[in-house]
């Protein structure tokens, strides 16, 4: 599937019972863009999602998903920031740092995010510690 925004390929996941409420239009299926980082509901599901054809510094297993989800909520701190603290909270109980992550999702030039991400990372480090 490709994205809607920059037509790249996208990483299609089932999203867990847990975070449904936190995925666009509350889908069991999403996808994240390779190279906007644009998170969407999708049809397909992977069973086996590769974050790694996302950056190489996105994180694998339990993280993915709710880091994922966070993405795609940071258009509108705001509006989602209860729901971008508990995802990243669950990005922590899996064994990831998020704000490392960012970094190094803001330093992978591979990426072109579609909201600044380096901006977000440090509004991020604000509002959580």
């Amino acid at each position: 599937m490709a994205c809607s925004i920059c037509d790249s390929p996208t990483v299609s996941f089932s999203v867990p019972e847990q975070y449904r409420e936190y995925a666009p239009a509350q889908a069991s299926a999403a996808t994240c863009c390779t190279r906007c980082l644009t998170v969407e509901p999708a049809d397909e599901v992977l069973e086996e999602p590769d974050f790694t054809s996302v950056s190489n510094a996105f994180p694998s297993g339990e993280a993915a998903i709710p880091l994922a989800l966070a993405l795609g909520l940071c258009s509108s701190l705001a509006t989602n920031r209860a729901a971008i603290e508990e995802l990243l909270e669950a990005v922590e109980r899996a064994g990831t740092d998020p704000l490392l992550v960012l970094d190094r999702l803001v330093d992978d030039p591979e990426l072109e995010p579609k909201i600044d991400l380096e901006r977000r990372r440090h509004q991020l480090e604000q509002l959580l510690y």
